[in-house]
């Protein structure tokens, strides 16, 4: 801490007196002293620098010549990755939204009235024999019915067989479905005539479902 002048010294008149006792307090600090500049570095760590420099400027330079590229790579890449972070937010609201939808939706299911007078033409070609035409009136039958009470599920390239994979049907209608298009996938496919079990087995598939309840 720095103090004032000794008042104890022997004092002198005047300005000069004064002046002779503050300069006289080695307290006191009257020339600037300055730090002392630091060392320099290693002569390793010039080596290491210029090594450094050296190995990394043709990397600079591949990235400075790859630079208009690699910018719109970057600039994709983000929003890949914006838009993978908003799926990953926005999915399970989507999810909820869908199976609210689908719950407002009622299930397919053919009106009775109109499933007896379907059997009952499809059972007339039974009884000719004509097993193969019967199970593809059940069928294409279905599908008109589909078609025109949940027209949102079909396109005019889906199959019989996506739609009887259809999570929009109920367990029963797709089970149903999916034994009626499996036998009239191998009799027109594989060409396979219907036999009398295998008529049976789609006609009671379609009973079971349309009359029995859905």
């Amino acid at each position: 801490m720095t103090t004032g002048p000794d008042l104890s010294a022997p004092r002198r008149e005047g300005f000069d007196a004064a002046y002779d006792q503050v300069r006289g307090n080695s307290d006191i600090q009257f020339s600037a002293s300055f730090a002392k500049p630091p060392e320099p570095p290693p002569e390793w760590w010039g080596d290491v620098t210029r090594w450094l420099g050296e190995v990394l400027e043709p990397v600079v330079r591949l990235l400075a010549a790859a630079w208009p590229v690699l910018s719109k790579l970057l600039l994709v890449a983000l929003v890949i990755g914006v838009a993978a972070l908003a799926w990953v937010i926005l999915a399970p609201y989507i999810a909820d939204w869908r199976e609210r939808r689908a719950a407002a939706v009622p299930d397919w299911v053919p009106d009775q009235a109109v499933a007896r007078r379907l059997l009952e033409e499809a059972d007339a070609l039974a009884a000719q024999g004509r097993f193969d035409e019967a199970a593809h009136l059940l069928l294409y039958r279905s599908i008109e019915d589909i078609a025109a009470k949940r027209p949102e599920l079909l396109r005019p390239s889906t199959t019989a067989r996506e739609i009887g994979a259809f999570e929009a049907l109920s367990a029963r209608a797709r089970s149903a479905f999916g034994i009626i298009a499996g036998h009239v996938e191998a009799s027109f496919f594989a060409r396979r005539p219907l036999d009398r079990s295998a008529w049976d087995s789609s006609r009671e598939a379609y009973r079971a479902f349309a009359l029995d309840g859905g």
